[in-house]
């Protein structure tokens, strides 16, 4: 018999339920035992935060009709990072101390011998430490950023880029009525594939991505053109993580422990745009919209197929792997490759070529 762990941490994706119930039917099926770990890690490393445990049984009734939910059964969190855990010390200060030991050796009092960790950079990074500290673990990639290397899409992804999209094919209806430029800011942190991928499919006039830093003038000038067009209004992507010439990024707060919180950036270019075009500029902040939902067709299928393969490559006798999409695949990739850097959008990628061929202006 072996007892397998499933814990999601990090922001939440469309497909995490997806991921946790092919696991669990995967892993039962095999005649071993499941349980999930409450919010991340939290659930071994807090116990006092939950009257009724860190750790929940999974059951095949415990994953009955989730497969179209959003968000997670098990709870995420981005913060309490087990290498860099933050403990309010006695004289009220707030350091940052290592508990991944304390974390397997948690997990291997409740007769856990193996955890599979649904995550993106940041979880998946934690996830190749306790491999390396000979914890027997699977990563599945999960981020609505797409900014995992070594796989060809996350889950997530799809569904953020599909509600971008529609929110950008309504806007053009009221920005067109009001004449009006409408700034539009999406999530996507340090890569701009939610941005550039909506920007292009719902025909935006200008993208702003953190790949390329921006000059206004440039967007200014787009938009002049469609003035002596005829056309008097403008849809402008703008990625979180985007950085005008010279400047930097827009950061809302940092906290200890945790990743900074990007945001502000579609105000600041919003207000800027008013300023140097004289024209009624709006600003649509798509945000934690882009988290919820239910997961589209091919986000749920990746998903199921990532949880079924992290079973089948424990089942192989691997550890300290990622599963990724490699169409028509799932392979498996070292969690070291996996996290070793970001990726992000390639300069010359087909999609920013296209883009400029249909006129779409990048603020460069």
């Amino acid at each position: 018999m072996r007892k397998i762990a499933i814990c999601t941490g990090g922001g939440d994706a469309p497909g995490l339920n997806a991921v946790i119930r092919a696991v669990v039917l995967a892993v039962l099926k095999r005649g071993w035992e499941c349980c999930g770990i409450r919010d991340g890690f939290n659930g071994m490393l807090m116990p006092e935060k939950y009257p009724q445990g860190g750790l929940i049984n999974l059951s095949r009734d415990s994953v009955r009709g989730i497969t179209h939910l959003g968000g997670t059964i098990l709870g995420t969190t981005n913060r309490g990072n087990p290498l860099h855990f933050p403990v309010l010390g006695s004289d009220g200060t707030v350091r940052e101390v290592d508990r991944s030991d304390e974390l397997i050796a948690a997990l291997r009092s409740q007769g856990i011998d193996s955890l599979i960790s649904v995550g993106g950079d940041g979880s998946l990074s934690i996830a190749n430490v306790l491999a390396k500290k000979g914890l027997t673990v699977i990563g599945v990639p999960k981020t609505i950023d797409n900014d995992l290397d070594q796989t060809v899409a996350t889950f997530g992804f799809d569904t953020a880029l599909s509600f971008a999209t529609e929110c950008l094919d309504r806007l053009h209806s009221t920005a067109e009525s009001h004449h009006r430029i409408m700034v539009v800011e999406v999530m996507g942190r340090y890569a701009g594939w939610i941005a550039l991928n909506s920007g292009v499919s719902g025909a935006a006039d200008a993208i702003l991505i953190p790949e390329i830093p921006y000059d206004l003038n440039s967007v200014v000038m787009k938009i002049k053109e469609r003035e002596a067009q005829g056309r008097s209004y403008a849809i402008v992507v703008v990625a979180e993580g985007a950085v005008a010439k010279g400047g930097v990024h827009s950061v809302i707060e940092k906290e200890i422990g945790r990743a900074e919180r990007l945001g502000g950036v579609g105000e600041k270019v919003a207000k800027e745009l008013q300023s140097l075009t004289g024209k009624e500029t709006r600003l649509v902040v798509l945000g934690h919209l882009l988290r919820g939902g239910t997961p589209t067709t091919f986000d749920r299928l990746i998903a199921l197929r990532f949880g079924a393969a992290a079973v089948r490559a424990l089942e192989e006798g691997q550890s300290g792997v990622m599963v990724a999409l490699d169409p028509p695949t799932v392979r498996y990739v070292p969690l070291e490759e996996a996290t070793r850097r970001m990726k992000t959008v390639p300069l010359h990628c087909d999609t920013i070529l296209t883009g400029r061929d249909l006129g779409i202006c990048f603020g460069d």
